[in-house]
């Protein structure tokens, strides 16, 4: 049985390409001078193979002529223009690509690359124009021939006259509506920051007449002398729009740093030089050059809901997206820049972009990248790196932490956290490295700063060992080491932990002895604090201090404060334990009080509760209460 082909109904399928592949207007204009630099290119390539074109490099360009009055916006080109049967096969059959056929039937020359790729490009013109008159005329040929369209409706073809060689796109525009000014279009403001945005890099120059304003010479001073204002007059200039040569596609070595630093300062509104530059050009299964800066601080927003993570994505120096997001993980979004690849079609919509699998590519190799010069500054330049670290070691704390710890042995060589040793920053490497042999676990203590938590009583008997202890200073820091739970094969363990791994067999047993002798006070101070407590234990962690809190279970102390602090869902509350220190003379007072006046322990245990939680940076329930309690204590003889 014969095969027919499918046939497609025009109007739906302009209405399709129209509504759905392009998700904003201002595309228009991208998709026009794309096509212009295309046909600029496919005559420049046969001056290349040929050689008896008569034309340089320097001889092409692109126009672009607003017109106000007549609400036209015209783009025209000098390149290899089109032959009465171009026009109607590349025009008038919706998603053929000369460029594409051009593309896969030329030889591969260093200056030739073509954009286009899927022939609908250049139906976008119907966003923004109610009439589409297209004048072409083939290099070589004496024939002009003009295409008109008003859209689905169909399109007409006649022969016209036109001087040159080339293509000239008339855009009558639409009349303004309620929600939507198409007269933008004609401001040549407009156009030139449009140009800027998005086709900047488009290799042959983008030529527009430009309004300016001079003072006219001679008319700062009156007749005197005396100076007066100026009279200015306006004149028209033309000027060129694009900067034609993308920074990321020269060779390194070509590149200086100034000029680097410029470039990101320009393009990424800073007014600081980068911290860090990552420059990497990649061919093989997927081609583009990315240019990627560290910034030197953190944006007043990078912690807020309005920050918008992304690299700008460019196909063949033409931008794509302002900021794609899927080409960064979140734990790497402080990173700007951008990225180039020829694999990628100007048409490709954000929907399109989330499944396509060069895209993924780009982001697997752009992440181990970033991950590589992170560790390589870490590695050769730690005062850059620790530089990095304070304005965003926080979000790869929250990568460790976020997704089910899914990200963990990526992120986990790269953090920092301030050790009980120098008081300086090491990684958790570094920290495995100055273990002693006897060490059994990875410590750390949480609080609000690194001085409050050097004086916690619970580090005292594991700086008497000499054992380092990690500072947490962040919220979010104890939630990615119970994510990681261990580095290597060491656990971290809190020194508010019920059991550090302290204690020899024989401290054991003489423990286990003094708690039988005292299991009753024990009880008793457990029991008058109501609930509070899950137990009353004698501490093997305190020397100097008499008391302090250790938890059970899964949530500490710090997790419970940070929790508790957030504005939705359920309050939490730790399994907390008090832990005496059975040396200190407190204790012994606890134990002579508790045969002749246990109402006097009970007040003693609230004190030593309340003083517990004051160290730990933990509010007390009732202060006036525990004032009263200090004060009567006092006034006692």
């Amino acid at each position: 049985m014969a095969k027919k082909q499918f046939k497609a109904e025009s109007k739906r399928l302009l209405d399709l390409m129209i509504n759905s592949i392009y998700t904003h207007r201002e595309i228009f204009l991208r998709e026009l001078i794309s096509n212009a630099s295309d046909a600029i290119d496919k005559l420049y390539y046969k001056t290349l193979t040929d050689g008896d074109t008569g034309l340089n490099r320097d001889d092409f360009s692109i126009w672009i002529v607003p017109d106000k009055e007549s609400r036209t916006l015209k783009i025209t080109d000098n390149g290899c223009g089109m032959t009465k049967e171009e026009l109607e096969n590349n025009l008038g059959t919706i998603a053929k690509s000369g460029s594409l056929n051009f593309k896969k039937d030329a030889e591969p020359k260093e200056d030739i690359e073509i954009i286009g790729q899927f022939g609908v490009g250049f139906y976008s013109a119907f966003m923004v124009a109610e009439k589409v008159t297209v004048k072409s005329r083939a290099f070589g040929s004496e024939e002009a021939w003009c295409w008109e369209s008003s859209g689905a409706d169909g399109y007409t073809m006649e022969p016209c006259e036109k001087e040159d060689h080339g293509t000239e796109i008339l855009l009558k525009l639409k009349e303004n509506a309620e929600d939507t000014s198409y007269d933008e279009y004609l401001d040549a403001y407009t156009l030139k920051n449009l140009v800027k945005k998005y086709s900047d890099y488009i290799r042959y120059p983008i030529r527009m007449e430009m309004e300016k304003s001079r003072m006219i010479e001679g008319t700062d001073k009156d007749a005197d002398g005396k100076y007066k204002t100026p009279e200015y007059e306006t004149y028209k200039e033309v000027e060129i729009l694009n900067s034609m040569v993308p920074l990321w596609r020269k060779n390194r070595s070509e590149i200086t740093p100034e000029e680097y630093n410029a470039f990101y300062k320009d393009k990424f509104m800073d007014f600081e030089d980068p911290l860090k530059v990552i420059h990497s050009s990649t061919e093989g299964t997927a081609t583009y050059n990315a240019l990627l800066f560290i910034p030197a601080r953190t944006p007043y927003d990078y912690y807020s809901k309005e920050y918008e993570k992304g690299l700008q994505l460019y196909s063949n120096g033409v931008m794509i997206m302002q900021k794609c997001a899927d080409l960064l993980p979140d734990y790497f979004s402080f990173v700007k820049g951008l990225v180039d690849s020829q694999d990628l079609s100007l048409n490709i919509s954000r929907e399109m972009l989330q499944h396509d699998r060069q895209l993924k590519i780009i982001a697997s190799r752009l992440e181990k990248k970033i991950k590589s010069e992170l560790e390589n500054m870490l590695l050769n330049d730690r005062e850059t790196y620790e530089k990095f670290w304070k304005n965003f070691g926080l979000q790869l704390k929250y990568g460790v932490y976020g997704d089910y710890g899914m990200h963990k042995e990526l992120l986990q060589d790269l953090l920092l956290f301030v050790s009980s040793a120098e008081k300086k920053l090491v990684t958790l490497k570094e920290y495995v490295s100055h273990m002693k042999e006897d060490q059994k676990y990875i410590y750390y203590a949480c609080g609000e700063t690194v001085d409050r938590i050097d004086l916690l009583p619970q580090t005292e008997a594991l700086k008497d060992k000499g054992y380092e202890i990690l500072y947490l200073t962040d919220p979010v820091d104890e939630f990615a080491l119970k994510m990681m739970m261990k580095y290597g094969e060491k656990e971290f363990r809190s020194v508010s932990a019920d059991d550090l791994g302290l204690e020899t067999e024989e401290e054991k047993k003489e423990a286990e002895k003094q708690v039988e002798e005292n299991k009753e006070l024990l009880k008793f101070m457990a029991d008058s604090l109501d609930g509070k407590v899950k137990a009353v234990i004698l501490s093997n962690k305190l020397k100097s201090h008499p008391v302090c809190l250790s938890t059970e279970g899964a949530i500490s102390m710090e997790m419970e404060k940070v929790l508790n602090a957030m504005p939705a869902g359920e309050k939490v509350k730790a399994q907390r334990v008090l832990e005496i220190n059975a040396s200190h003379p407190i204790f012994a007072k606890l134990v002579s009080l508790f045969g002749s006046d246990k109402d006097k322990v009970k007040k003693y245990t609230s004190l030593l509760y309340n003083q517990a939680l004051l160290i730990e940076g933990v509010s007390i329930e009732d202060p006036l209460a525990f004032s009263n309690e200090i004060c009567d204590l006092m006034v006692e003889e």
